[in-house]
């Protein structure tokens, strides 16, 4: 370009940038089991390809016109105690309908144990009081005596051999499609064999961990589909992922 002193080259990688918003709901309440650590590695695995991430935490919300979600390009809710979950529920549910918009709409989402559990109907407590979900997705949880702990194994048609940690009394019972088959652990109740939900681009799992940085497939579904979103057809760039499938490996070989 004449006069700007600058290389074309280096002004034509300028224009190129991408850049991704993301929302963090209540990362001061819902963070059980490192969970801010999904955070780290969308932004470590956008900062390897020279994505953008611009991370907004989300710790209050007085009225719907304080979360533009129209403005962010993927969602991600972690897991807490119950009485934080009911909490951040009750301020969720001020943003419920343009929530579930810019779910139908295909934003990518990520939500985690408690934050999943109330994107559905309702929560059934021990007393069968029943706590009303935000009904993003048609689905319900009902909360058992015996917690359901320990590592978990799957294998998943999209995402490969998964692994993860699960700590939760709630089960979970939809119609969707599933995160994976259970091999080792439990997953959404103790019926099914399954874990998870997949609707659209939002992801709910059990699987504390955190999940993304031994799962490198989900954080990359998550992110392809924030880009696809934004710019069109974005095709992401491979990464040496060899130390995330190591250390995936070690625990499926505890049990193997």
């Amino acid at each position: 370009m004449p006069g700007t002193g600058v290389p074309v080259s280096l002004i034509k990688g300028v224009l190129n940038v991408k850049s991704l918003t993301l929302f963090h709901f209540f990362p001061d309440k819902l963070n059980l089991y490192g969970d801010r650590g999904n955070i780290l590695t969308l932004k470590k695995r956008c900062e390897w390809r020279e994505i953008s991430l611009n991370v907004v935490p989300i710790n209050k919300i007085d009225q719907a016109s304080d979360v533009p979600l129209s403005q962010a390009d993927i969602l991600f809710i972690g897991g807490g105690s119950d009485r934080e979950q009911a909490l951040c529920t009750e301020e969720l549910k001020k943003i419920k309908d343009s929530f579930k918009s810019a779910v139908e709409d295909g934003t990518p989402c990520l939500a985690v144990c408690g934050g999943y559990q109330f994107l559905g109907n309702y929560y059934q407590m021990l007393s069968g009081e029943k706590l009303e979900g935000l009904s993003i997705v048609d689905f319900y949880t009902i909360s058992k005596e015996n917690r359901l702990v320990g590592d978990v194994l799957m294998e998943s048609e999209t995402f490969g051999k998964l692994v993860g940690f699960e700590n939760h009394a709630g089960q979970t019972f939809h119609p969707y499609e599933t995160l994976g088959t259970v091999i080792k652990g439990y997953g959404n109740n103790k019926k099914d064999k399954k874990e998870g939900l997949v609707y659209k681009h939002l992801i709910g799992t059990y699987l504390h961990g955190p999940v993304l940085p031994k799962n490198p497939s989900i954080a990359d579904f998550l992110i392809g589909n924030a880009l696809d979103r934004k710019y069109g057809q974005a095709k992401l760039a491979d990464l040496d992922d060899s130390w995330e499938h190591e250390a995936a490996e070690k625990v499926w070989s505890r049990y193997a």
